[in-house]
């Protein structure tokens, strides 16, 4: 641990910046960004991690997880359609949270929060037990084997999930690489996590398709949905 503000080192393998932003993409992550920021993540604010309070920000609804929201699509719903549920986004690739903020912009949707980084810090500062459903929504697939203990799915992401999540909490996973698939399949039930019974090929009721999933759909890969609930 750093005494420095800075936390521990940790390395971290995926991109976050892309194209050049637009200016009013820019606008929006100087103006609206804050606002939406969760505090008390970053080890600046809190070196001494102290767990967030998360009825300070959301009062009594139960609060959902994304772990990577990409553009967007699947947080703004679900946020539309559950306004009696919190909902906490993290994402590092700062293109991705300007798509985010112009979303709920449109959607006016005011039941979310955001944090722009590494979803390890947040795991860090989030109360055990505090999560009531996790989503990983089409996440990073490292395809080289030598790259797949990069994935999220690998018990240096797993361990603190499970941590986080509440007795009986619903985790959801959505992939279109079936080596994906398999190292869900093996590793997420022995980091704690039972399958609930759901046919992969099955979206569940209320997703909604995403870019990523309409790729995958373009390039002939099939989804692949998982369910499983924390022991």
């Amino acid at each position: 641990m750093s005494g420095t503000g800075r936390g521990p080192w940790r390395n971290f393998y995926g991109r976050t910046h892309g194209k050049t932003l637009r200016p009013g993409q820019k606008r929006a992550l100087e103006e609206e960004l804050g606002p939406l920021s969760l505090s008390g993540v970053t080890w600046a604010d809190n070196p001494t991690r102290r767990p967030l309070d998360l009825a300070a920000r959301f009062g009594a609804r139960p609060v959902w997880l994304e772990i990577g929201f990409g553009g967007g699509e699947h947080l703004v719903h679900m946020a539309a359609a559950n306004p009696d549920v919190g909902l906490i986004g993290a994402e590092p690739f700062i293109n991705g949270v300007a798509m985010l903020l112009g979303r709920l912009r449109g959607a006016g949707v005011a039941n979310v929060a955001l944090h722009a980084g590494d979803v390890r810090d947040l795991f860090d500062v989030l109360p055990e037990g505090g999560i009531a459903k996790a989503f990983l929504n089409y996440p990073d697939p490292w395809p080289k084997a030598r790259h797949h203990r990069r994935r999220f799915v690998t018990p240096q992401f797993l361990g603190p999930l499970h941590r986080v999540m509440a007795k009986g909490a619903e985790l959801r996973v959505a992939t279109d690489i079936p080596d994906y698939v398999r190292q869900t399949l093996e590793e997420v039930p022995q980091a704690g996590f039972a399958r609930v019974d759901h046919p992969l090929g099955q979206a569940w009721d209320d997703w909604p398709s995403t870019r990523y999933e309409a790729k995958a759909l373009r390039e002939g890969r099939a989804p692949h949905y998982l369910t499983f609930r924390r022991d």
